[in-house]
């Protein structure tokens, strides 16, 4: 289970059967990257990972089926090195 979403628009009810942005925050024994290839075949269009720390922001993009790095985000006016910048890292 992520820790946060975003959805498309329009998107309404209790249940969503995918999300255009996931946010994952990276905490000890975290297995996000096990879960690339589930995000990948529910067809999330952006992942997020934070490492609090590493103090570090990953923004993810799937392409043909796989996530690769991405510097801003398509679906909002955000890219990596802006969020990492905003954030009162502990």
């Amino acid at each position: 289970m992520p820790d946060g979403g975003l959805h498309r628009p329009g998107a309404g009810g209790v249940w969503h059967p995918t999300a255009a942005l996931v946010i994952e925050i990276v905490s000890p024994g975290d297995d996000t990257q096990k879960k690339l290839p589930f995000y990948a075949a529910h067809h999330v269009d952006e992942l997020l990972i934070i490492d609090p720390r590493e103090h570090s922001v990953a923004w993810l993009g799937l392409a043909e089926g796989e996530y690769r790095p991405i510097e801003r985000s398509t679906l909002i006016d955000l890219g990596q090195s802006d969020l990492a910048e905003r954030i009162d890292w502990p």
